[in-house]
């Protein structure tokens, strides 16, 4: 492996994971992500809306909690560009939760849906936007240090 012709770079792009990932900041944002797509998934059955016309809306929120708790819990890989993709994405399904009562029930006719997903969706969005814009940050960090600057010193 010592031979690899791109081993400083693939070295650098696991400091750089590592950076995104080990801090205590980064850990809470990992955690109560995995906690908010832990809950995404089970809400129907919390909140109580799924049955009758909801069904659908129920599925759609478990299956994107499941996505939405693997995407921010590292479930795919620790590699920087899929950390800082993976919360990207989940930034999308953060929204998606927002407008699925409208998109997916149809008439939403009870406040539970809609309090429910608007709430959800929101605190994953401010998550994923968090852990974005800490695997940026480690990346200014790592190529600071890197360049000889002082990137890495507040570590």
């Amino acid at each position: 492996m010592e031979t690899h012709p791109d081993i400083l770079d693939m070295r650098q792009r696991h400091t750089l994971a590592e950076r995104a990932t080990t801090t205590p900041r980064a850990q809470m944002v990992e955690t109560l992500a995995l906690l908010t797509g832990l809950y995404l998934a089970a809400s129907p059955w919390i909140v109580g809306f799924n049955g009758g016309g909801f069904a659908r809306l129920a599925v759609t929120n478990l299956i994107t909690g499941i996505g939405y708790a693997l995407l921010m819990s590292g479930g795919f890989g620790r590699a920087y560009d899929r950390t800082h993709s993976m919360a990207w994405a989940a930034c999308a399904l953060g929204v998606w939760t927002v407008v699925a009562p409208w998109v997916v029930a149809g008439n939403v006719d009870t406040t539970r849906t809609v309090v429910n997903n608007i709430i959800t969706g929101v605190i994953a969005l401010l998550l994923a936007l968090a852990a974005t814009a800490g695997a940026m940050r480690s990346a200014k960090d790592g190529q600071g240090a890197r360049g000889g600057g002082f990137g890495g010193a507040d570590r």
